[in-house]
């Protein structure tokens, strides 16, 4: 690990420590100061593979993904309510500091999926959609404005304060389903999506992930496509990785990278029309970002992924 890389595990280390020092990780300045910095640090593109860090560094990396998704959870909380206290708070969405990032993120996932779909999806489901579904309701209302989205949810509250953030819009709230289920417990009804998004803290543990992957591969239509929310170097101290060999039971179609302020790495796979595959099957075309790089590749195994630019997305 070089100077440069040390510093920032370094300085993650000591933010990690400071959150955890909180007495609550509720909204609040100093809450959102830490989280601020954090993510300030994360963000730039930096060669650092955290699968070959220390086993301290793992172990702390794991704990502070943790408190990323124990703060993300409160601040939607927060702002779910803050936004249900207007008659329609669908108009008012932009009041959430993050909804630009996840009107780019919501992009950029439609515009891979739309590169394997023959017609729009009908049927949807957002699997982790939590107490403010913002990647649902963007989808809903500017990609995929016929099709019915199915939010799981194992927090029966977060579900509460999702119904009536649509409650205001009958058109939308007609088109919205919640579900409080385990997606381990969903058999049947995953058969029925022709897509299912997986939002990046469902299985915040490797194995955890690996076994909703598995449902889905065993439970999903053939021919059905999964979106999976992953994350890659230094972005990856903010959420899990999934790296595209975990992808068993599916053909792993592209897999992209963000190099500006969305933070998740997508991939788009598709379960086979013959059932369960054998393992994942990467895309052959050269990685723009692996270039870039100068020989660090994703996910730290040297395979040469597709990553699309940004720019070359249709709109």
């Amino acid at each position: 690990m070089g100077n440069e890389e040390e510093l920032l595990v370094q300085r993650i280390s000591e933010i990690c420590d400071s959150i955890s020092n909180l007495p609550s990780l509720s909204p609040s300045e100093e809450v959102d100061n830490l989280f601020t910095e954090l993510v300030h640090l994360c963000i730039p593109v930096i060669p650092i593979d955290v699968v070959k860090l220390s086993s301290e560094v793992q172990a702390m990396r794991s704990k502070l993904i943790k408190l990323c998704g124990e703060a993300e959870g409160l601040l939607e909380s927060h702002y779910s309510d803050v936004l249900t206290s207007f008659d329609n708070p669908l108009d008012h969405l932009s009041l959430f500091p993050y909804y630009s990032n996840y009107l780019k993120l919501s992009h950029l996932e439609y515009s891979l999926l739309s590169r394997y779909v023959a017609s729009p999806p009908a049927r949807v489901a957002f699997v982790g959609s939590g107490p403010l579904p913002l990647s649902s309701v963007v989808l809903a209302a500017r990609h995929m404005q016929e099709a019915e989205l199915h939010n799981y949810d194992l927090d029966a509250t977060a579900n509460a304060r999702a119904r009536r953030l649509v409650q205001g819009d009958p058109r939308m709230a007609a088109r919205m389903a919640f579900h409080t289920e385990d997606v381990l417990a969903v058999t049947h009804a995953l058969r029925g999506y022709d897509v299912v998004f997986l939002a990046a803290l469902v299985g915040i543990g490797h194995d955890d992930k690996i076994r909703v992957v598995d449902h889905l591969a065993s439970h999903m239509a053939p021919g059905a496509l999964l979106v999976a929310r992953s994350a890659h170097g230094a972005r990856a101290f903010l959420y899990p990785v999934v790296e595209p060999a975990d992808l068993k039971g599916f053909e792993v179609l592209t897999v992209h990278h963000p190099a500006d302020e969305v933070i998740n790495s997508v991939i788009v796979a598709r379960k086979p029309q013959g059932g369960h595959a054998a393992g994942a099957t990467a895309v052959a075309r050269p990685c723009k970002y692996c270039e870039m790089m100068q020989g660090f590749h994703h996910f730290g195994h040297g395979s040469m992924m597709e990553e699309v630019a940004l720019e070359e997305l249709p709109s």
